[in-house]
C-alpha cells in the first residue's frame, strides 16, 4: 500500500566473540562471526508530517521508560531525507540480552524510512556512517546476513556460501548491560587483547556441521565474565549443553541469551519445548540462523 512499509528486525546473533584489543578511546576492538535469526521485532511504518513512535509487543514494558529510543535516533540520522513517518513497533525480543535487538531495531527504521518515501539505499553514501554513529552493530544489523564483524563494527565481510543453522536461543530473564560486561574483562585480562578468528574459511560454510567443527575451535571472550555477574548465563548453558542433540552452547554478544546449534529444526523445536516446559520463566524460541 502506498505510503507504508515495513521491516523485519531479526535477532543477531555472535556465534563467536574474540576481543583482540582496546582503543585509547576506551572502546575494544573485535573479531566476531554474526549471523541472523528468523525470529525478531517488526516495524511498520506510515507517511505522517511529523515523527512519531508507538511500541507494543511482549517486551514493550521494557522500552517504555527511554527518553532516547535508538528508532528515534536513527530517524533523526536522515534528517531531510525523510519528512516525517509514524513508526510502530512490536517488540518481540528481550532488551539487554545479547541479540542486537536495539540495533536491529535502528538498522530497520533506517531501511524501512528510506522504502517508505522510495529512496534507494545505494543513493545514500553516507547510510553505513549513519548505521555506526547509533551503535558498532549497526552496520551488520543493516545487512542482517552472515558477517565477520572487525573492529568496533566498522569492518564487515560477508561470508558466503553459509548454510542454514537450526538453533534455540535461551534468555534466563535478566538483562545483562553491555559496559560492565566489559569493564569485567578488563578487570579480569588488564592487558586485553586477544588473537582474531583463526582459519575462518575463505569461501564460506558448506555444511551446517562444517560451521559446527570450526566453532568449537572459537569462544566467546565475554562469557566468562557474564557468568560472574549473571550466574543465570551458565545455568542456560548447562541446560544446552546437557542435551544430547545440542551440537554446541554458547553465549551470544555479551549475554544473557545463549543459543544451541541442532541438526535439524525438528530437534531444535522438540528441545525448546521440553526446556519450556521446565523453565516457565526464561525466554525460549526455536529458530533458524543464516
Amino acid at each position: 500500500m502506498a505510503g507504508q512499509a515495513e521491516e523485519f528486525a531479526p535477532a543477531k546473533v555472535n556465534l563467536c566473540l574474540h576481543v583482540t584489543g582496546r582503543r585509547e578511546d576506551g572502546y575494544h576492538l573485535l573479531d566476531s562471526l554474526v549471523v541472523f535469526a528468523n525470529v525478531g521485532d517488526t516495524l511498520r511504518f506510515e507517511q505522517a508530517e511529523t515523527f512519531s513512535l508507538e511500541i507494543t509487543g511482549p517486551f514493550a514494558a521494557a522500552l517504555g521508560t527511554e527518553p532516547d529510543n535508538l528508532i528515534s535516533r536513527a530517524a533523526a540520522q536522515l534528517g531531510d531525507l525523510v519528512p516525517g513517518a509514524a513508526v510502530s513497533l512490536s517488540k518481540a525480543l528481550p532488551v539487554a540480552a545479547g541479540i542486537g535487538g536495539g540495533s536491529s531495531d535502528a538498522a530497520a527504521t533506517l531501511r524501512g524510512l528510506l522504502a517508505l518515501y522510495g529512496i534507494d539505499q545505494a543513493e545514500v553514501d553516507t547510510l553505513d556512517a549513519m548505521a555506526l554513529a547509533l551503535g558498532a552493530d549497526v552496520p551488520a544489523c543493516l545487512r542482517a546476513k552472515a558477517l565477520r564483524m572487525m573492529g568496533i563494527g566498522e569492518k564487515i565481510a560477508d561470508i558466503r556460501p553459509f548454510p542454514p543453522l537450526p538453533a534455540v536461543l535461551v534468555n534466563p530473564g535478566v538483562a545483562v548491560p553491555t559496559g560492565p560486561i566489559f569493564k569485567a574483562l578488563d578487570l579480569a585480562q588488564p592487558s586485553t587483547g586477544g588473537a582474531g578468528l583463526s582459519n575462518l574459511p575463505e569461501q564460506g560454510f558448506k555444511s551446517g556441521a562444517a560451521v559446527v567443527q570450526w566453532l568449537r575451535g572459537q569462544r566467546n571472550d565475554l562469557e566468562a565474565p557474564a557468568i560472574e555477574i549473571a550466574p543465570e548465563v551458565g545455568q542456560v548453558l548447562k541446560a544446552l549443553s546437557a542435551e544430547q542433540n545440542c551440537r554446541l552452547a554458547r553465549m551470544s554478544g555479551s549475554g544473557a541469551t545463549c543459543f544451541g546449534l541442532f541438526d535439524t529444526s525438528d530437534e531444535a523445536d522438540e528441545f525448546a519445548t521440553r526446556l519450556a516446559s521446565r523453565q516457565t520463566g526464561w525466554w525460549i524460541v526455536s529458530t533458524v540462523f543464516h
